[in-house]
């Protein structure tokens, strides 16, 4: 049984909703990044989301294309990508990794290469923001064979022909975004979501995660109340911009992020 399997079967043992953390890679740099994401498991997150950063992350808001740039800038590449996710691995066995991005990075380091080496490093799925159904012989084929989970988007603008036919391959979880525009801009409806939410599970029982635009504890409670769970990133890393451009030294970052992790998962978990 596969890390996101596992943990989802556990949640609904225990009645809990999951909560997922996204961050992008080396933002704003190795040891920051490192930092925080071996920290998030011991304070209430069950799953992890680590942005590979490009240069040109078109579906992001301005908060994730900043950690993009900042995490270039500060060195960060797909192989630094990579090995962060081994060093995690190192101390934790047990919590699902997740990367997200775009396809030209993968492409550039080889789509074989990118998943062996993911796969050896302790990734457990790939979200590919730029590649639907139809292009699906460019890597979702190959990664599915290998046994590393390729999640699927579903947007608020999906009709239902078309998710049927998105959900059809859909392994590890599915991902709705709940909100139309790029990440971190908007704030969700929970009665727009329900409903999308109900024609989700109409079509599959694998665990469905709401994304975008959650950025408060009473947000992240009502949107996992409707759902298995919630994925909260913008917010996050509004936080590390807002401690960068202060000069505060890294300690208080990660201090200032892991105690909004706190606070959110102590609401969806513990009311």
């Amino acid at each position: 049984m596969s890390r996101i399997q596992n943990t989802f079967n556990i949640l609904k043992q225990n009645n809990q909703k999951a909560l997922g953390i996204f961050l992008t890679a080396g933002d704003p740099d190795f040891e920051t990044s490192i930092n925080i994401i071996e920290r998030l498991p011991d304070n209430g997150v069950d799953f992890i989301e680590i942005g590979m950063p490009f240069s040109d992350p078109m579906a992001d808001g301005p908060a994730i294309q900043l950690s993009s740039q900042r995490a270039l800038k500060s060195g960060m590449n797909l192989e630094k990508c990579l090995n962060l996710v081994k060093k995690f691995r190192e101390k934790n066995s047990y919590t699902p990794i997740i990367l997200m991005g775009y396809y030209n990075p993968i492409y550039k380091y080889g789509k074989e290469d990118f998943v062996t080496k993911s796969i050896d490093c302790g990734v457990d799925g790939i979200i590919i923001v730029d590649l639907p159904p139809e292009e699906d012989d460019e890597l979702y084929n190959y990664s599915e064979k290998q046994g590393l989970s390729f999640i699927r988007l579903i947007t608020p603008t999906t009709t239902k022909d078309r998710l049927v036919q998105v959900l059809k391959k859909a392994t590890g979880f599915v991902y709705y975004v709940s909100i139309t525009g790029i990440t971190g801009t908007q704030a969700p409806n929970v009665d727009d979501v329900s409903m999308n939410l109900k024609k989700i599970k109409s079509i599959t029982d694998i665990p469905t995660i709401i994304g975008f635009g959650i950025r408060s504890p009473e947000q992240a409670y009502s949107m996992a109340s409707i759902s298995d769970g919630i994925v909260i990133g913008s917010a996050v890393v509004d936080l590390i911009k807002s401690s960068s451009e202060k000069g505060e030294n890294k300690e208080v970052t990660i201090k200032s992020c892991i105690e909004f992790v706190s606070k959110i998962s102590n609401r969806i978990k513990h009311n």
